[in-house]
């Protein structure tokens, strides 16, 4: 603690020797500092706010605004500061006296865009800040050009958002209406082409991949109506062994005709086949002995005796209905198979013709759909300009008028004035500080006495006379004088700029 004391005595003395030589630099650098200041041009600001109404209930009922809400929105923000509309401002303000060419104007508006801000607050309030700080003007006239811009902002925002909205409406329905016109033209003459082509390749519609599409369906329908139709002759059979295995008539219990024992004989041969006896089964040969033997019987006592079967007569019009399902999934596979034999023929026949086919139906669906989307397009225009117009979808207002500008935004100062005084004073204590660490003399006898490593004896005190005295206070007179000159030119600094915004309020 005593060192670092020490060490700011012996920093304290170091500048207070060189105090005139750091009192001369303040002084430099603060004259420099203040000059450069008083240089800037004053920056005046103007801002306005306005408010946008962008909601409509109707157009959000029917989902017409939701989306060009949000559209409206961000082109007000990206559109307001264009280049087109900043060259408006210059012309139309007295920045465009000075520009004759050009690279005049693009240097106007790049600087223009530096000097206006759009802000967005929340959906429909935007708040526009135009500033001035024109080394060629006064303080009133760049004032007075900072809300000539703000208002010039304003007037651009109502002439392309609520003037210019209807007439850029009724350009797009027209643009749309020549495009469709156009498109119903080339999709008359894509949808002859294909008719014509239809006509004369009947069996190559569609194109190769239609083709194919067809094909493969034929084929899947035709290995559908295969297997319906095997399934039906296994019907079929089954049905002709049931049919052979019932009797046409039926035997009255209790009768001893030959045809009762027919019918016996014959049931007991179909229980011996429902076993599964085959016809060289010694029973099986001797039961067709039987029946072969009681049915001539049957025949010579004239076959009366019996009733017909009901059974039998159900399963002879089974027979008949299923006889004509295979018959008519026959015709239908052969059909099939027709089909596709002819449509492999086309193809092989003309195999440019596909790919014709092919080009012709996708250029005419092309064309369909982009007439579609235009045709869409159009009516939804149409709609909202009807929209717009009966219930004023956008309404435009100002909420505060471009304020006319008092006092300088820009630059600060009094907060400049001050920085440069402590620049200046910390630069000239600096100087005086850094100086004394490049010489060899030593403010105490403890940094003798370290920097030697020896001991230091004593010291001798500067003594002075009666006219060395008065010197030394005549001096130090002078010195506080020029250190309270230096900070009454800074007061007197500040009190001009706080009379300079007074007389411009």
């Amino acid at each position: 603690m005593n060192q670092l004391l020490e060490e700011l005595r012996a920093g304290l003395w170091a500048v207070w020797n060189r105090r005139w030589l750091a009192l001369g630099i303040a002084w430099g650098i603060c004259l420099l500092g203040w000059l450069a200041i008083a240089l800037i041009p004053n920056t005046y600001e103007s801002e306005t706010r306005i408010f946008v109404q962008l909601d409509d209930v109707l157009a959000e009922q029917i989902g017409i605004g939701a989306n060009a809400r949000e559209r409206d929105i961000d082109r007000i923000r990206q559109t307001l500061v264009s280049s087109v509309n900043l060259e408006t401002v210059v012309r139309s303000t007295s920045i465009g006296d000075t520009v004759t060419d050009g690279t005049q104007m693009e240097a106007a508006i790049a600087r223009l865009e530096e000097d206006i801000e759009v802000v967005s607050e929340g959906d429909n309030i935007f708040e526009i800040s135009a500033q001035s700080g024109r080394s060629d003007l006064s303080d009133a006239q760049n004032a007075d050009l900072a809300q000539t811009i703000a208002q010039r902002m304003i007037d651009i925002f109502r002439e392309e958002n609520l003037g210019g909205a209807r007439g850029e409406m009724a350009d797009s329905i027209e643009f749309l209406n020549e495009q469709l016109a156009d498109r119903e033209e080339d999709l008359a003459a894509a949808e002859e082409r294909r008719l014509a082509f239809e006509a004369e390749y009947p069996d190559l519609i569609g194109g190769a991949q239609a083709i194919a599409s067809q094909l493969s369906a034929t084929r899947a329908e035709l290995r559908s109506v295969e297997a319906d139709l095997a399934a039906a002759q296994a019907a079929l059979a089954g049905l002709e062994g049931q049919l052979a295995s019932t009797p046409r008539t039926i035997i009255m219990p209790g009768s001893s005709s030959p045809q009762s024992s027919l019918a016996q004989a014959e049931a007991n041969l179909a229980a011996m086949r429902a076993r599964g006896l085959t016809d060289e089964h010694p029973d099986v040969v001797a039961a067709q002995r039987t029946v072969a033997g009681l049915r001539e019987q049957a025949q010579a006592s004239g076959g009366g005796g019996g009733m017909p079967n009901p059974t039998y007569t159900s399963l002879v019009s089974q027979r008949v209905e299923r006889q004509s399902n295979v018959m008519s999934l026959q015709s239908r596979a052969a059909a099939l198979r027709s089909e596709i034999a002819s449509i492999n023929a086309s193809q092989a026949r003309e195999p440019g013709v596909a790919a014709e086919a092919q080009r012709i139906s996708r250029d005419y669906e092309v064309l369909r759909e982009q007439y579609d989307e235009l045709l869409e397009d159009r009516e939804q225009l149409r709609l909202s300009d009807q929209l717009a117009t009966q219930n004023s979808a956008m309404r435009f207002e100002v909420v505060d008028p471009p304020t006319t500008p008092r006092s300088p935004a820009a630059p600060n100062r009094p907060l400049l004035l001050l920085g440069v005084l402590i620049l200046g004073v910390g630069g000239g204590v600096g100087t005086a500080y850094a100086l004394s660490k490049l010489g060899s003399t030593f403010a105490t006898a403890s940094q003798l006495e370290r920097t030697f490593a020896l001991p230091v004896i004593g010291t001798i005190s500067h003594t002075f006379t009666e006219a060395g005295r008065e010197l030394r206070r005549k001096r130090f007179k002078y010195f506080a004088a020029a250190s309270s000159g230096l900070g009454v030119l800074f007061v007197v600094l500040l009190g001009v700029e706080v009379i300079q915004r007074s007389t411009m309020a």
